[in-house]
């Protein structure tokens, strides 16, 4: 029995048959943000190379497992792919003296022309489930989920275990105090160096993912993934705060990130259910972003201008 709503007559069973697929797709994304997060919270880095490594993973995963390679030594070259453009983008911050947003730029515009030279300069390529084994796939979504959230719990636990060893809390010191760590004997330019690769190879592993899972790799599968990584980080933070509150540790905040890949994934399900134009969603997204970073600044500024406010008053008592 179909259960509609009383207005628009939208079905309810069609929008819930719609959710294990934008759970395993935001479980994608949400391994995305988690390179996103390494540069923009460790770091304070907003690396724009994500949007383009992010398609240079799909493209060379794509690529291999139709020349026969096996899909996860794919899905390993894809990581290094992205490792490397990192790596650019770090030299060219700290060895050449580039400012980090503008290397991210030239390494992502760079990066169009590599990706197309790797998909045979074409806008795409495809890869059929019927015909390669592959990691996960949109065919088998139950497979897909499983094997999404196996790989998504394995990488935070990675992440986890590396960010608390010295060179990780290295890292994360670079990006909390520069001139502290420095002081410290921290080679910070190495730390943002290693950090960039690290994310990027994140991103490309997620990139090679995604491709398998939609079947096809395209030069603009990456365009935005800065934006939906960045949402996804921020509402993670916030509903992950909100559940843990305290008890919110590190590893919880990776986690959340994840968690934040897919409760946006969840959202876009419900705006499409609501017919909202498809084309909107870009927009959407901007605004979440924005209403996510402006509302704790402005919380922290009425904080402030509150307690000022306070002060002169006593001072007018007295």
């Amino acid at each position: 029995m179909h259960i509609l709503l009383a207005r628009g007559g939208l079905n309810v069973m069609t929008l819930l048959g719609t959710f294990p697929s934008g759970i395993a797709q935001g479980m994608i994304w949400g391994i995305m943000a988690l390179g996103v997060y390494i540069t923009f919270r460790m770091l304070d880095i907003a690396d724009l190379t994500v949007d383009g490594s992010f398609t240079t993973g799909g493209a060379v995963a794509v690529v291999l497992i139709t020349s026969g390679v096996n899909c996860w030594l794919a899905l390993a070259a894809a990581t290094l792919a992205g490792l490397i453009a990192g790596l650019v983008t770090g030299i060219l911050h700290t060895r050449l003296g580039i400012p980090a947003i503008l290397s991210g730029i030239l390494t992502q515009f760079a990066l169009y022309s590599i990706n197309l030279a790797i998909m045979g300069f074409s806008a795409n390529r495809a890869v059929s489930v019927d015909r390669y084994a592959l990691s996960i796939s949109s065919r088998y979504i139950n497979a897909a989920l499983i094997t999404g959230a196996l790989i998504a719990v394995a990488l935070v636990s990675v992440l986890y275990w590396y960010f608390g060893t010295e060179h990780g809390s290295a890292m994360r010191a670079t990006g909390n105090n520069p001139d502290m760590s420095k002081a410290l004997g921290i080679n910070i330019n190495s730390m943002k160096v290693i950090g960039l690769a690290i994310s990027n190879a994140l991103v490309a592993f997620s990139g090679g993912l995604m491709a398998q899972y939609q079947g096809f790799a395209d030069i603009n599968m990456g365009r935005g993934a800065i934006v939906i990584g960045l949402a996804a980080v921020i509402v993670g933070e916030v509903f992950g705060e909100m559940l843990l509150k305290k008890r919110m540790n590190f590893y919880g905040r990776l986690l959340s990130v994840v968690s934040g890949g897919i409760i946006y994934y969840l959202v876009v399900c419900v705006a499409l259910w609501l017919k909202i134009n498809s084309n909107m969603l870009k927009l959407m997204t901007a605004i979440i972003v924005i209403v996510f970073l402006a509302v704790p600044y402005l919380q922290s500024v009425s904080r402030a201008s509150f307690k000022k406010a306070g002060k002169n008053s006593v001072k007018e008592i007295q």
